[in-house]
């Protein structure tokens, strides 16, 4: 699967998916990211990306035409392949694990990264299929919610997270249950002030049965 980000902030997204996880599964090559710099598709010396907006108010708002550019060249090399073109928007449908189920079916994603007042809304109204948020609250960028929308959607890639068992286990995966809770060693902790936070008995029973059944309850 390719992921493509279309952002001004392109150093944003060198950390996040150059570690751990989504890192070794683009060596293995399950996996593939794609930074691009909206500015490529500008065509003034300035590159400008943003203008007034009409009817006046505070701020600017992201043109039209260097999405358009960059979301026509992105997808002339997709022909034949099943994507989405994804606009992160606080007032856009929440992003939610069925939601990443469905885009870990595709062959790409494409994400646009909003800035400043936001987009035109012409590129959502006729360039995105989808308009995603993740959650109600604003953020100064759609940089941070299109990492999330990638992170969530390319781990359940088969071959992406090591122990696929825990990917089965995990909050929300097929039913809306939330995970178990989890504990490791020590099974006492005594803090400065005496308090000792204790493991659940029933974990350290080795009766793997009722295990079970205290994780579902």
């Amino acid at each position: 699967m390719s992921i493509h980000f279309i952002t001004i902030f392109p150093d944003m997204f060198s950390s996040p998916f150059n570690e751990s996880i989504i890192k070794r599964a683009q060596e293995a090559g399950l996996v593939e990211i794609n930074v691009h710099d909206l500015r490529k598709w500008t065509e003034d010396d300035r590159s400008t990306v943003d203008d007034k907006p009409f009817g006046g108010g505070a701020g600017m708002v992201m043109m039209i035409e260097p999405f358009y550019r960059a979301v026509k060249e992105i997808t002339s090399e997709l022909e034949g392949k099943k994507y989405e073109i994804i606009v992160t928007s606080a007032k856009g449908e929440n992003f939610t694990q069925n939601k990443a189920k469905s885009y870990s079916q595709l062959d790409a994603l494409i994400i646009l990264c909003g800035h400043y007042e936001g987009i035109d809304e012409r590129v959502t109204q006729n360039i995105a299929t989808q308009e995603i948020s993740i959650g109600n609250y604003v953020l100064t960028g759609g940089e941070l919610p299109a990492m999330v929308i990638a992170d969530a959607t390319l781990r359940l890639i088969p071959g992406v997270l090591g122990n696929e068992e825990s990917l089965h286990e995990e909050s929300f995966h097929d039913t809306d249950n939330k995970e178990y809770p989890q504990f490791t060693r020590p099974a006492e902790f005594v803090t400065d002030e005496g308090d000792i936070w204790k493991v659940p008995d029933i974990l350290l029973s080795g009766n793997h049965q009722n295990i079970d059944t205290w994780r579902k309850d």
